[in-house]
């Protein structure tokens, strides 16, 4: 009986098992294809002014991309940002690149700060992208 009881556990946990790595192997091929879609952007980011000045490639079960990006404050204008929005609509990525640009430039008017150089952009690609925008070189990260 306690052979049968561990046997049965035995097959629970291995087909448990094999089940979290097919989802691992899954995730990985979503943001191995999500990353792919995302090197496409980054000559285009660079024809708009941000230029790279990192790149981290991260493998382990979650793998990931970092980037990161500089650019001159004067070449986003909300004018501009605005025509680089409407020209993106159809890019998720591009445009939620300039999206977040716009929203940190417009929450950082509001602290009536000077703008301090330069303007970074680190894009985070993952399964959940992230995009972090720095107005002036962060002293701790």
């Amino acid at each position: 009986m306690l052979d049968k009881i561990q046997r049965a556990f035995q097959e629970a946990t291995e087909a448990i098992k094999e089940q979290a790595s097919n989802i691992g192997d899954s995730a990985k091929e979503k943001t191995y294809r999500l990353i792919e879609e995302w090197l496409k952007i980054f000559p285009k980011l660079e024809i708009y002014g941000l230029q790279m000045t990192s790149f981290s490639l991260g493998v382990a079960l979650s793998p990931s991309l970092e980037v990161e990006l500089k650019g001159d404050h004067p070449k986003f204008s909300t004018e501009r940002l605005n025509e680089i929005l409407e020209e993106n609509k159809g890019n998720a990525a591009m445009f939620s690149v300039f999206n977040t640009i716009k929203m940190a430039y417009s929450l950082h008017r509001r602290t009536y700060a000077n703008l301090e150089e330069p303007l970074i952009v680190k894009i985070k690609i993952r399964l959940s992208p992230e995009i972090k925008v720095y107005i002036g070189k962060p002293i701790i990260e």
